[in-house]
């Protein structure tokens, strides 16, 4: 049960390394409120995403929905008060290395890219936020990153992708016609970003990659978020096999994918579920699967399934097993699904995972599910998912 789980050790090369992804959603409405937030260690919601990263205790974390600023103060803020301080008999975690980058949410675009008539606003941004940065990624490690060797791909467009499922205006009889050639000549395909963070293990290095896909709503007939989804998926797909990764270009407009003797692990709130919700049929699929991926020992938890027995409604006809579930929806739609992902490629063995999801009987479950927070959401309505991964030795 996620709810129990033993700390795991890096001292040993012998020893299996903890990856981590969480969407805790540690955004805030405003731009720098997050900073203001933890300032001081007294926000209730961080302090129990620090607790359920103290109790599961990864070696490598990816934060999802963490706002980024450019001086980097949100995420020393979060591990000098936070992590750093114990919560409720959950002891300190320190991460040495940490990495965070530019976001394209809320950066302006110029152009009317939402057809709504006017320019300006979260809609008209690269990718959706109030402000530049909102609804970021973080991450955290107890070993070196590669900061040499890491590698960013916020500034590739859309219309580079081989095949790319551009969206289609159903009202024209033109194809993939819903941007225009203006917009589609500035139109990036990553909502956020997408890293390649090379992290130097005991047993070799591993690339961390990791991005969080728009959710495929929100949209029209069209599909803009859903076909978005789609190829911001597939490009990693397309990145960990060399013979289709040729067209991908980073952000200082190197070519190319990893090798095919690359160890990787893909991370991250993909925002699609492999039978349920609304992204477009088999986007989760691209990865799941990829001959290069391993997804066997699927995380799972006990807390999914009660959930989904006690929730019901849109739940009731779910076809992907309860048990694999990773955020907590809306009862009526789109319900529980399996959205985030923690996927080792395949020379990389899984000894343990799980999904941190506390049953309602568990001491813990106060992490998740409090009726004295909005919504009764006590941290997030994501849930961490974490392996414990064992690479091959170089």
């Amino acid at each position: 049960m996620a709810a129990a789980v033993a700390p795991s050790a890096s001292a040993a090369p012998s020893d299996p390394v903890r990856f981590a992804t969480f969407n805790a959603s540690l955004n805030r409405s405003v731009e720098g409120e997050l900073i203001m937030d933890l300032s001081t260690p007294d926000d209730p919601q961080a302090s129990n995403v620090a607790e359920i990263i103290q109790r599961t205790r990864p070696d490598v974390i990816l934060i999802n929905e963490f706002d980024f600023d450019a001086a980097g103060t949100a995420l020393a803020l979060f591990q000098d008060n936070y992590l750093s301080v114990p919560h409720n008999g959950a002891a300190a975690i320190d991460y040495p290395y940490t990495f965070t980058a530019p976001s394209n949410t809320g950066i302006p675009s110029g152009l009317d890219l939402d057809n709504s008539g006017t320019i300006g606003g979260p809609g008209d941004a690269f990718g959706f936020g109030f402000f530049p940065g909102q609804f970021g990624m973080a991450v955290y490690s107890m070993y070196p990153i590669d900061t040499a060797a890491v590698r960013t791909f916020q500034n590739f467009l859309w219309k580079d992708m081989p095949g790319a499922l551009l969206p289609d205006d159903p009202a024209t009889p033109e194809p993939a016609d819903y941007y225009s050639p203006e917009e589609l000549d500035v139109f990036r395909l990553s909502s956020k970003s997408h890293w390649d963070l090379p992290i130097q293990t005991e047993s070799g290095t591993v690339h961390f990659l990791v991005s969080h896909p728009t959710p495929p709503v929100f949209d029209g007939p069209e599909d803009r978020n859903g076909t978005r989804n789609f190829d911001e998926i597939g490009l990693w797909a397309d990145y960990i096999t060399p013979g289709d990764s040729g067209y991908i270009y980073d952000d200082d407009g190197r070519y190319g994918g990893l090798p095919r003797s690359a160890q990787f692990v893909i991370a991250g709130d993909q925002n699609s579920d492999p039978r349920d919700g609304d992204s477009i049929p088999g986007a989760a699929q691209q990865l799941l699967d990829d001959p290069r991926v391993n997804d066997g020992n699927t995380p799972n938890s006990r807390g999914a399934v009660e959930a989904t027995l006690r929730q019901g409604m849109a739940n009731k006809t779910h076809r992907n097993p309860p048990q694999f579930d990773t955020a907590d929806f809306s009862d009526s739609a789109p319900g529980n699904l399996r959205a985030d992902y923690l996927l080792p490629s395949t020379g990389i063995g899984i000894a343990r995972s799980a999904v941190f999801w506390p049953t309602s009987g568990s001491p813990l479950y106060r992490l998740v599910i409090d009726p004295s927070f909005p919504f009764s959401v006590a941290s997030s309505d994501h849930r961490m998912v974490w392996a414990d991964l064992r690479p091959s030795r170089p």
